[in-house]
């Protein structure tokens, strides 16, 4: 079955909470007086590291200095023999299933006991944005920035994901418009997958050209939203930089930057976030008994090119910025974060450089350096404490030993962690027996929530195409659609529609006995239940006329992953129910549905 489906309903599903707060467990009335005593502060200012005092009051940094001295009825963390930092920020991760961990909470663990206290997410649909922003709110982690995606036709990024998960632009015009159409979701920031170039080992996606990219940065930028982009080849760095794109994230490893593209990269003020992470040469990649196949050779060379190109940048003034692409191949969240500074270090940054890369700079390159990336007077108490003394020493930045987020301990000795970041999903909500009648004219369910188009991945994908029509015979409305079949195998497209806003929060439908719903159409279709567990499908059969469809549960069968066993049926925890259509490579089909219900 298509990796799209697997992909949404695990990327967004596996979530957890015990409600929905309007105000973040983080946040306390009137807030905590707090001074951190004794610690050597490295304030990612450029001064150098001095013996002092933190006091923390209302989760912002009240004071801080060599000669200040802890206020009367402050709670008092002492903090002799350790490093103070400010909180580490990722500008580059995914919180997706295929990462390690998993599952959110303990993803969110994962950052907070790696120091990290500001990431951004570039993984989720934007309907799932205020639903996992409620989330959240409820458990301890660190503050967690939504991005919105953008890429083009038969680009990266779009090859999996529909138009609702990421947009598809190719003009100056449709890029403005998708900016405007996302800014109901309150994005803060966006990323457009600007180059295809998949690495010199498949073939290449269509890339961004200029004039689309210039007015994508451009348009975000009046709504007041900085833009990154996945860049990987010096011709795409250069444009990007013409572009006034914010931050180039990724490494640029088809061959080393010039002059002129250093120039222009710098004159433009865009960062670098390397991500060397989700590159970094695997154990029998390196050493004299390497392995010494044509992949291997390719993946040293474009290594080679990645660390030279991040020092030649730094050395030119260009800012570094720390990303590191977690949850995506073998990075690890949060301890990738820390392994990015190492590797700076390997790359030729000293280690000071390679700290203000993961704080100050990274807080820079988000437009967030008022708020956070320094310990000063005023700023957000994001810290952590550490065992050593990294600006030294970089490997020290894994002696993690307290963390803090808005000034309140989240990690360390001491610390109970909410019962959200305990639990592994959220709880489900009543499945109601209605799930879409198709007769909102603006794209949406029954459930109020946003239907999705369903297709193969892949640079040439089925087409999907929806629409809706007047039920012949029936009352109101029903929705059509049409597939045309990619040109590979076992190409299929539907429509799928989620149970909660984004697909975040499971419904229970244990009282009911299946899935009934009115259909027109010419063969074999598949019935896809989506539950955080996997993917469940049955057969049905359509005709020409209309014909009411009835698939009890006990008739769903679990898809098989690629590897394990196959997911158990449980009831409780749905997220979205769909029809797919599969046809031969290059044929058509199409299909009407109505009154899509649980019975």
């Amino acid at each position: 079955m298509a990796s799209f489906r697997k992909m949404i309903v695990a990327g967004t599903a596996l979530a957890v909470g015990l409600g929905w707060a309007s105000q973040s467990v983080l946040a306390e009335p009137g807030g905590e007086l707090v001074a951190i005593t004794g610690a050597t502060i490295f304030d990612a200012t450029g001064k150098d590291p001095y013996r002092g005092t933190v006091v923390v009051r209302g989760g912002r940094i009240d004071a801080v200095g060599a000669d200040v001295k802890a206020p009367k009825g402050a709670k008092i963390v002492r903090a002799d023999g350790k490093a103070l930092l400010p909180g580490f920020i990722d500008v580059h991760t995914h919180w997706s299933p295929s990462g390690s961990p998993a599952a959110l909470p303990q993803i969110a663990n994962a950052y907070l006991s790696s120091g990290v206290t500001t990431v951004n997410d570039f993984h989720q649909q934007p309907e799932a944005f205020a639903p996992r922003r409620a989330w959240l709110a409820d458990i301890y982690a660190p503050h967690v920035n939504f991005v919105a995606r953008m890429s083009t036709p038969g680009g990266h990024g779009a090859d999996w994901g529909d138009t609702n998960t990421t947009k598809w632009v190719a003009t100056a015009e449709s890029a403005r418009r998708e900016v405007q159409a996302l800014q109901p979701y309150r994005p803060d920031y966006i990323k457009a997958f600007a180059d295809g170039w998949r690495y010199g080992q498949l073939p290449e996606e269509t890339s961004m050209n200029v004039e689309t990219l210039a007015a994508l940065a451009d348009e975000a930028h009046k709504h007041g939203q900085r833009v990154l982009t996945h860049t990987v080849t010096v011709e795409r760095g250069k444009l990007a930089a013409d572009a006034g794109i914010d931050v180039i994230a990724h490494s640029i490893q088809d061959g080393v930057l010039d002059a002129d593209a250093i120039a222009r990269i710098k004159k433009a003020g865009t960062f670098y976030a390397p991500t060397l992470a989700i590159y970094q040469l695997k154990p029998d990649e390196i050493g004299p008994g390497r392995k010494d196949d044509a992949a291997t050779r390719l993946r040293i060379r474009k290594y080679g090119f990645a660390e030279e190109n991040v020092r030649n940048l730094h050395a030119a003034g260009v800012t570094i910025a720390v990303g590191t692409d977690a949850g995506i191949g073998g990075a690890k969240h949060g301890v990738s974060t820390l392994q990015e500074m190492e590797l700076l270090v390997a790359a030729g940054l000293t280690p000071k450089a390679a700290l203000l890369a993961g704080t100050s700079n990274s807080a820079l390159a988000l437009g967030l350096s008022a708020d956070r990336g320094t310990i000063e007077k005023g700023k957000r108490a994001d810290l952590v404490l550490i065992d050593g003394k990294p600006w030294e020493a970089i490997g020290d930045v894994e002696k993690i030993d307290r963390v803090f987020v808005d000034g309140k301990l989240v990690h360390g000795a001491g610390v109970k962690l909410p019962a959200g970041n305990l639990a592994t999903t959220l709880p489900a909500f009543p499945a109601e027996a209605l799930i879409d009648d198709f007769e909102r004219a603006d794209g949406r369910s029954s459930l109020d929530t946003l239907r999705l188009t369903d297709m193969d991945g892949g640079v040439e994908r089925s087409s999907v195409v929806t629409n809706r029509v007047t039920h012949a015979g029936g009352d109101g409305s029903a929705l059509a659609f049409a597939v045309q079949m990619s040109l590979k195998d076992k190409p299929e497209g539907g429509i799928l529609v989620p149970l909660s806003r984004g697909s975040v929060r499971p419904v229970d439908a244990r009282k009911f006995a299946g899935v009934r719903l009115d259909m027109r159409g010419a063969g074999r279709y598949l019935l896809v239940v989506n539950t955080l567990a996997g993917e469940f499908t049955a057969p049905i059969e359509a005709k020409e006329g209309w014909s009411e469809l009835r698939v009890p549960f006990s008739a769903l069968v679990a898809t098989r992953p690629g590897r394990g066993d196959a997911p158990s049926w449980r009831g409780d925890d749905l997220v979205q129910v769909g029809v797919v259509v599969q046809r031969e490579a290059g044929a058509s089909s199409w299909g009407e549905i109505d009154n899509l219900r649980f019975y």
